[in-house]
This record gives structure tokens, C-alpha cells and sequence, in this order.
């Protein structure tokens, strides 16, 4: 045993090196759990660390780069991209805002507004990319878009009109200013050119078909080409906003949701719209027909969806309710190919019956616009107060039909003037009766 003495203190040797093993045990074995639990620790800390967006390291990526890059994301990567680009969105607004500050103390500054305002519209670009994409992926989108929708309205306000100059100026020559809307305003000029072109050549090329179809009318048909036409024209107008950055699907909801409220109050309008319907279905008249329907006679010129459009003989144009033709009578007047004509011819009591039939069927027989078949019907028709009436049924074309009509009349007349047959007009006979003396005394009285 060595003992030995430091500072008025004793040391046992063997109990020092005992000591001396201890301590280094202890310190090798915290060495170790230090070292042991650090990758735990960094992966623990790695783990609970918030993941970054990738497309956002350069905020100036043209937008079909970004559509192809977020493409293959999954909705959870996409939420964090986004979340990213809305971050820098914020960031560009907030120096707007600090810009809009400065200028209303007259700090200056205002310069800088067409360049933050450019970055702004790339940004929202950018940010509605990847909102498209994650909505198309079943993620909710619409916190996001309202707060796009909110920054839309953010501005500078200038204090003198030279600043306001340079910025108007400055706006109308920035890619996404002035040249923009330069670009999208020709777009949408274009779309709506082509449409309206593409419109009448489809419109045309349905019309040519349907004509070629047998049972189509002509009604059919000239419903059909402009009902195509203006369905066409309507989708290209909807896609030419699309052009002016105008959000369609909210317009596309809203007018969908106004359908059902329109549909009540206009109840009278969707019956003309459903007679309508009905009578291109069932095809009861034609283009270029006489009818008698609704009230009016003429000829018809057109049928909307709503109104049939009718000329009457004296030239005026009537616009009949669909509604009121389909729910009454309706007299299609050349809707055969031929018609009978029917008139009445008197004659005196002492006039020749023969020979005014005979003076009739060479008058029908003649004429070169009655028909050989069906045979015309001539007879002694009514023994009238004051004639023998005769009936004079020929048949013709339909479109010829007011011709005979005319012609035989001014025929007749001229040949039985000709023949010495009468025309006998309305007759009454009176009989006068001598009154006796007392009668006669008393109106000579009176």
C-alpha cells in the first residue's frame, strides 16, 4: 500500500486508480449514447421538418413549363406547391402595398409599379396552374381562389398626373399589362370571327342534309340550320371570354341555378316553346302554306321556337303564338296537291236549265288549268226563292285555285249574257187588297 501526500491530503493508490476507471467508464459511455442518439435526434428533427415547394425556385417559369412539371404531383405535393406560389404572391402584394404607402406621403416610388404589378399577374399565373391541377386531383381549392380573387382589386394611387402618366404608360408596354390585354382582345375578336364563319358553313351543311332526308320539311329544315347556327355562335362566345381571363364556371353555375327561377316565371313562354317543338315534330304546315290557325289566315313565312310568323293576303305579317295555333284547329289549305273549287251559278226560272249545263261544262272543259281527273261536277244544285242554282266543282292545282275561280266567274257571266240567260236578283211579290168602306172611312179618319 503507497500512500501519498498532497497538500496535507492522503491517497490510497489502489482507491485513485478505481476512481480513475470509473470516471472514464462513465465518460466512454455518455460518449457513446450522445453519439448513438444525434441520428435519432436529426431524423426525429428531419422528420417534423415542413417539406418545401419545388416549382416556386424560380418564379419567373413560363406557365407550360410549370403544367408539365406539376403533372405528375401527387395532391398532398401540389397543396404544398401551392402554398408556396401563394406565399410569393403575398410577398409581391405586400411591397405593392408598401409602394402604395409611399406614394400617398409623396415619398416617391411609384416607378416601380408596372414591374411588381408584371411580377403580380405571372404570379397568379403561376399559382392558378397549379390550382387547376390540384382541383383536377380532387383538392379543394377555394380558399385559394378567393384569396386571388381579393388581391385582384389591389392598386396605386397617385397624387400628380405626371406619376399617373408613367404608370398608364408603363402599364400599356408591359408584357403583362398593355400587351396582354392587346393579345387577348385580338383573341377574342378571332374567336368570334371564326365561329360566326364556322357557324353559317355547319349551319348550311346541316340544312343540305336534312333535305336530302325524306319526311324533313322545309320548316325542319330552316329550324334546323339556324338552331345549329346559334348554338355554335353561343359556344363561341363562351370561349372567346374564356380568351378576356374570365372565369366561365361560376357564369355557367349561376345561369344554370337561374334556369330553374326563369323557368317558373316564364311558364306561357315554355308552352309556345313545347307547341313549338310540336309542330316541327308532327309537321302540320310548311313553309309557303295557306293555313288558317290561331285566328289568322295567310301564308307561312317562319316558325321559332316560340311564334309562327304568318303573311296575310293583305300583306301584313302576323306573329302567332305557337301555343294558340297548336291548341285550336288548324285548316291547311294546300297541304294537297289539288283542291276542289267549288261555286254557285243561278239562273232564272225560265231560263233553259240545259242549256246553261251545257254552257258550264264547255266553259270547265276548256279551260286549260282544270284537271281531266277527278271529273268536274256540274248539277242543279238548290230551286232557290228566286233562282235554280247550279253547282260548278272543278278540280286544280292548289296553286292554282284562285285562277279558276276567278276565271270561271268572269267566264260564266260574259257567256250567259251572251246566251240570254238571266241572273236573277232577290224578288218579293206583294198583293194589295181593297179595303171595305167602313176600313177605308176609318183610315181617312186617321
Amino acid at each position: 500500500m503507497f500512500r501519498h501526500r498532497f497538500n496535507n491530503l492522503t491517497y490510497d493508490s489502489p482507491g485513485l486508480i478505481r476512481s480513475g476507471v470509473c470516471t472514464l467508464s462513465a465518460i466512454i459511455l455518455l460518449t457513446f449514447g450522445a453519439v448513438s442518439f444525434l441520428p435519432a435526434q436529426e431524423k426525429n428533427d428531419s422528420a417534423t421538418e415542413k417539406p418545401k415547394p419545388v416549382t416556386t425556385v424560380d418564379p419567373t417559369i413560363l406557365q407550360e413549363y410549370l403544367e408539365i412539371i406539376v403533372k405528375p404531383l401527387t395532391l398532398e405535393e401540389l397543396t404544398v406547391e401551392a402554398e408556396g406560389w401563394r406565399d410569393l404572391l403575398k410577398e409581391n402584394v405586400q411591397q405593392i402595398a408598401d409602394v402604395r404607402i409611399a406614394v400617398k406621403k409623396n415619398q416617391g416610388g411609384g416607378e416601380a409599379i408596372p414591374e411588381l404589378t408584371e411580377t403580380k399577374a405571372k404570379l397568379v399565373d403561376n399559382l392558378n396552374v397549379v390550382l387547376a391541377e390540384m382541383e383536377a386531383k380532387g383538392g379543394e381549392v377555394t380558399s385559394y381562389r378567393k384569396y386571388v380573387s381579393a388581391l385582384s382589386g389591389v392598386g396605386v394611387e397617385v397624387a400628380d398626373a405626371a406619376t399617373a402618366w408613367t404608370l398608364i404608360r408603363s402599364w400599356l408596354v408591359s408584357e403583362q399589362g398593355g400587351q396582354r390585354w392587346l393579345w387577348n382582345l385580338l383573341k377574342f375578336c378571332l374567336i368570334l370571327v371564326s365561329f360566326y364563319f364556322v357557324a353559317g358553313i355547319v349551319s348550311r351543311v346541316v340544312q343540305h342534309a336534312a333535305m336530302r332526308v325524306e319526311g324533313f320539311s322545309k320548316l325542319l329544315t330552316n329550324f334546323l340550320g339556324t338552331f345549329v347556327k346559334q348554338a355554335i355562335v353561343v359556344i363561341g362566345l363562351i370561349v372567346a371570354l374564356s380568351a378576356l381571363e374570365v372565369n366561365i364556371g361560376p357564369l355557367l353555375a349561376a345561369v344554370g341555378a337561374a334556369g330553374f327561377i326563369v323557368a317558373f316565371a316564364l311558364q306561357d313562354t315554355l308552352s309556345n316553346f313545347a307547341s313549338g317543338l310540336l309542330i316541327l315534330g308532327y309537321r302540320p304546315f310548311d313553309v309557303g302554306d295557306s293555313i288558317e290557325a290561331g285566328g289568322v289566315s295567310g301564308t307561312v313565312q317562319s316558325v321559332s321556337l316560340f311564334s309562327t310568323h304568318i303573311s296575310t293576303p293583305d300583306n301584313k305579317k302576323m306573329i302567332v303564338p305557337n301555343n294558340d295555333i297548336w291548341k285550336g284547329t288548324i285548316t291547311n289549305a294546300t297541304a294537297s296537291q289539288t283542291r276542289r273549287v267549288d261555286l254557285v251559278f243561278g239562273i232564272g226560272y225560265e231560263d233553259d236549265i240545259d242549256k246553261a249545263k251545257d254552257i258550264l261544262e264547255f266553259l270547265v272543259r276548256q279551260h286549260e288549268r282544270v284537271l281531266d281527273d277527278p271529273v268536274p261536277l256540274i248539277r242543279v244544285h238548290e230551286l232557290a226563292d228566286s233562282s235554280v242554282n247550279f253547282i260548278c266543282r272543278p278540280w286544280v292545282k292548289s296553286e292554282d285555285y284562285w285562277s279558276v275561280y276567278w276565271d270561271l266567274t268572269r267566264s260564266v257571266k260574259d257567256e250567259f249574257d251572251r246566251q240570254g240567260i238571266s241572273f236573277p236578283f232577290p224578288q218579293r211579290d206583294v198583293h194589295l187588297y181593297p179595303a171595305s168602306a167602313s176600313e177605308a172611312k176609318l183610315l181617312a179618319g186617321n
